[in-house]
């Protein structure tokens, strides 16, 4: 395992610099859509990539995942221009390839990704964290995109996974679905469909390739009620983990809440000892943190100091796990 972090807002300048100094050596990205680019350049062209990957590996960072990629709504719901966002992610890929990035972390969420109904839970000794109740959306209006059912959203993606898993192959880039965040069978009219164990195990039988994989999020597989180790043991034992939140939460698809890494419903040190059984060697990250005293909640489920205690938290189980290993 490779610990990895993301979310380096620019609000937070020193948390490359912790992150070197916690023993983290890798970076995950999102394609840089941030800055101003000269005209005619996109996000995912080359050179645009490529000055954003010397600038964390200035700060002895190595940028081994790229999580939030080309817009792909287009393609999600079926929609005029999908084959032009099919194209723009062909080129990311291939441009990652040229500079060694080998794992794109993507979803299946339109117009609605990762979404929280509260950002401001507390949670130990205060700590606030993010939350999701069904409730709080029930009976919201539709999106722009009206109703969109979960059949058109596997047909969509059936689509899209025979136009890219080629191209994947060829520049050897390793496909991560991420599950659905929340694991709920519709929000605001939109279907979603990667709400369990068995949709994942879908995704990776559509089109058969070393390259067709997953994310394994902890939090979201856990809300939707199912075993993290078993999870883990399956999917890692196909070779098919390519990247993994090691995050947990406490509640169901419908009404949850995250947590403090050692605070959640899951058994964390056998989830470990999971990835160190199937022999996951990718990159791995603790994504969701509380926001702790002294920080503000601008970037909920970013904190710093968050980011400490699971990163910590983390390198101690991975200790305690190569150690059993060892001595056994």
């Amino acid at each position: 395992m490779r610990l990895a972090t993301a979310y380096f807002f620019d609000e937070h300048k020193s948390k490359r610099a912790i992150a070197r100094q916690l023993g983290v050596t890798e970076a995950v990205i999102s394609v840089p859509g941030h800055r101003s680019l000269p005209e005619g350049l996109k996000p995912w062209d080359y050179d645009v990539l490529k000055d954003t990957v010397e600038e964390y590996e200035k700060d002895g960072l190595k940028v081994s995942v790229i999580e939030g990629p080309t817009p792909l709504d287009k393609v999600k719901l079926g929609l005029p221009g999908r084959d032009e966002e099919i194209e723009h992610f062909c080129t990311l890929m291939k441009n990652m390839n040229r500079l060694g990035i080998p794992v794109v972390c993507y979803n299946w969420m339109p117009v609605i990704g990762w979404f929280r109904s509260r950002n401001d839970i507390k949670t130990r000794g205060g700590a606030m964290v993010t939350g999701f109740n069904y409730d709080d959306v029930k009976g919201s209006p539709h999106t722009w995109a009206g109703q969109v059912s979960q059949e058109s959203l596997w047909t969509n993606l059936d689509y899209f996974l025979k136009a890219v898993v080629p191209v994947a192959e060829k520049y050897e880039i390793k496909l991560a679905i991420h599950p659905d965040d929340p694991p709920v069978p519709e929000l605001k009219g939109i279907g979603r469909i990667l709400i369990s164990a068995d949709a994942l195990k879908r995704v990776i039988d559509m089109v058969p390739s070393e390259f067709n994989g997953i994310t394994l999020c902890q939090g979201s597989i856990a809300a939707m009620g199912e075993n993290i180790p078993e999870a883990i043991r399956y999917f890692g034992s196909r070779k098919k983990i390519f990247f993994a939140h090691f995050r947990d939460i406490r509640g169901t698809a419908t009404d949850f809440h995250e947590v403090f890494h050692d605070d959640g419903q899951t058994d964390m040190f056998e989830a470990m000892k999971c990835y160190k059984e199937v022999g996951f060697e990718g990159p791995i990250g603790p994504d969701h943190v509380p926001t702790m005293a002294s920080e503000d909640n601008t970037n909920p489920g970013y904190g710093i100091l968050g980011t400490l205690f699971a990163i910590g938290y983390m390198k101690g189980l991975i200790e305690a796990v190569d150690k059993i290993y060892c001595d056994g």
